[in-house]
């Protein structure tokens, strides 16, 4: 038995560097995760300093069933409007997948006269989104 015995010190270190991992925001396998976290939490917030923060210099804001397309400036300019609309609102969100340099989230917006559940892309590089393309899914949160 002195291979079972040994094997586990090794199994202990990998258990706690997963525990360590996780309690420090690591997300194993998602990278877009912190980013996108950090997102809808400026977002609920309207806060465009962080907003801008994450968005690369290029970043385009894509909303195809309205079809516009901003850019960061735009997006950034637009958060006036934005900041009325989401008082009173709660953003949830949760993470679909990562593909490549792409998030996919689906997302609650649940203001205080109603709801949308939106399906979100996020192109990622460096760490900065460099696009957000917003699809909407349902007039509702229900099932969420």
């Amino acid at each position: 038995m002195p291979f079972a015995a040994s094997t586990r010190p090794l199994a202990l270190f990998a258990a706690c560097l997963m525990g360590i991992l996780a309690s420090a925001g690591g997300s194993l396998g998602q990278p877009g995760q912190t980013v996108v976290d950090d997102w809808y939490a400026a977002l609920a917030d309207a806060d465009r300093d962080r907003l801008s923060a994450l968005l690369d210099a290029d970043a385009k804001i894509v909303l195809p069933d309205l079809g516009v397309e901003q850019s960061k400036e735009e997006f950034i300019t637009a958060l006036d409007e934005w900041e009325q609309a989401v008082a009173g609102a709660t953003i949830r969100h949760r993470l679909e997948g990562t593909a490549g340099d792409v998030t996919t989230v689906l997302a609650c917006y649940a203001f205080p006269a109603n709801a949308m559940l939106i399906r979100e892309t996020f192109r990622l590089r460096a760490g900065l989104i460099v696009e957000n393309v917003q699809t909407p899914v349902a007039e509702t949160c229900d099932g969420y």
